[in-house]
């Protein structure tokens, strides 16, 4: 008996080890681990876009939020950890649609005299960095977007979910859905409609969460792609050339990229069907957003509930005058990384009609958000390199600031709009007693100054807490390498 008793002590023991080191990694990083606070005397914006409430208090209980009211009126339950965090703010945790885990790390070596050398580009996936980045910046859920090294992304979602290192929940999106010819490495280029059909297949068995139909598809391969993912009660969006944004809408697509500036050919002229064209947005520098034709198009995207996601940060990394590159972004990046971004800077012209672009897409969402379109939020970290996840996240917000919207509509694009499109608004999204309890801690009042909202000091992610400056820490230098 005193054997057993023994054996059963030993194996309750390695047991715990065991669990003890699968999950140091996250440990490491947890600064509040209690099943019952208080976040006292907080500012709240709700992700609902109304006016912040000041000198809150949000209960938390077992990871959900259990009441929100006025601190000098709130009923604190015995035993909770009080954590007073006057002056500080309270907003859900950002819902990132354009957050991939990979990154353009070497651009300017591998873009040689204007060229790119076979078999194409090459891009790096980043899973041990980009997750850290993600939930440092308040990204507590995410969508990748299109995977290029999907079993990687397929790990990385599922060791998250389990505990087992730091990151975001995550909408892992399939292998890029694209056609020939693709200038990128690592992806698969469509034989046709059949191709389509098994690859939405196969990655579904496989345990993907969405697709991205990509710049070279042809309009038959996307009508089965979109088709067959809907069967498997999944969303398409896509990052489109060859086919056009009203011809993907009549097809039935969820949602689309980059906003139409820099990715809807229906105005090129001598536009060919199933071929992606040059100057797709030299042709959207002739339109004029209140114009019939632009107007149309949004009317249609409404209608057709076509939602947009917004990436001004990639396009504002390769527009001349725009804001230096922050220090904190450099000091992440690896010295390769630091190095290629700012050789591709330097050789951005001083007469690139990119600032009249950028200001025509940024006019282009706001219209669209007023006509009641769904806009999405998330900064693509590829391009020149300059964008990083979670920074990324955070500057998209405020680029969206600076586009026309309020700060809390901004908000409400990162946060509410998110969880509407994955389906997860009775969840996620808003603050709001009976939700997760997924929010971001942030010094100062972002609903005065947008540019607090990099002012992170704890993401809760599920009730638990996450330090942003150990996270950062913890990735110093290695954004490129791993």
């Amino acid at each position: 008996m005193r054997m057993l008793f023994l054996l059963g002590w030993l194996l309750s023991a390695v047991s715990a080890v065991a669990q003890s080191q699968k999950s140091i990694d996250v440990a490491a990083f947890v600064s509040v681990e209690a099943p019952l606070f208080v976040l006292n005397h907080v500012r709240i914006i709700d992700g609902t876009s109304a006016a912040a409430k000041e000198d809150q208090a949000i209960v938390i209980a077992n990871g959900k939020i259990q009441s929100i009211g006025p601190a000098a009126s709130a009923q604190i339950p015995q035993g909770a950890q009080l954590l007073d965090r006057s002056g500080y703010t309270v907003i859900p945790g950002l819902v990132g649609m354009h957050d991939h885990l990979f990154y353009t790390d070497s651009i300017s070596v591998q873009v040689s005299g204007g060229r790119i050398g076979e078999p194409g580009l090459f891009v790096a996936e980043i899973p041990y960095t980009a997750p850290r980045l993600y939930l440092a910046a308040g990204v507590t859920t995410m969508r990748t977007t299109g995977s290029l090294e999907p079993y990687t992304d397929l790990k990385v979602k599922r060791r998250i979910d389990a505990d087992l290192m730091p990151g975001p929940s995550i909408d892992a999106t399939a292998p890029y859905l694209e056609g020939a010819p693709t200038r990128f490495a690592q992806m698969h280029e469509l034989t046709g409609p059949d191709d389509a059909k098994r690859m939405v297949d196969y990655w579904a068995a496989e345990g993907m969460t969405s697709y991205k139909a990509y710049m070279n598809i042809t309009r038959e391969e996307l009508a089965v792609a979109i088709q067959q993912a809907h069967a498997h009660k999944l969303k398409l969006t896509g990052h489109l050339c060859s086919v056009t944004w009203p011809e993907a809408a009549a097809l039935g697509i969820d949602d689309l990229e980059h906003g139409p500036v820099f990715a809807d050919t229906e105005f090129v002229g001598d536009k060919q069907p199933d071929m992606c064209p040059a100057g797709g947005s030299s042709s959207w520098a002739k339109q004029e957003v209140n114009g019939a034709q632009v107007q149309e198009l949004i009317h249609k995207l409404v209608s057709h509930h076509v939602a947009v996601t917004s990436t001004l940060p990639v396009f504002e990394s390769g527009t001349p005058g725009r804001p230096k590159l922050q220090r904190r972004t450099l000091d992440a990046m690896s010295a390769e990384s630091a190095q290629s971004y700012l050789t591709a800077r330097a050789n951005v012209p001083l007469d690139s009609p990119m600032p009249a672009l950028l200001r025509k897409e940024m006019d282009f969402e706001v219209a669209f958000v007023k006509a009641g379109g769904l806009l999405l939020a998330g900064p693509d970290p590829t391009g020149n390199g300059g964008v990083l996840p979670g920074f990324g996240d955070q500057r998209e917000i405020e680029l969206l600031v600076e586009s026309g919207l309020t700060p809390v509509e901004a908000i409400q694009i990162a946060t509410q709009n998110g969880a509407v499109y994955l389906g997860q608004q009775d969840r996620i999204g808003t603050l709001s007693p009976g939700k997760q309890a997924d929010l971001v801690v942030i010094k100062g009042d972002p609903s005065k100054s947008i540019d607090e909202i990099e002012n992170v000091e704890t993401v809760f992610k599920a009730g638990i807490g996450y330090d942003s400056k150990k996270l950062i820490d913890s990735v110093r230098g290695q954004v490129g390498i791993r």
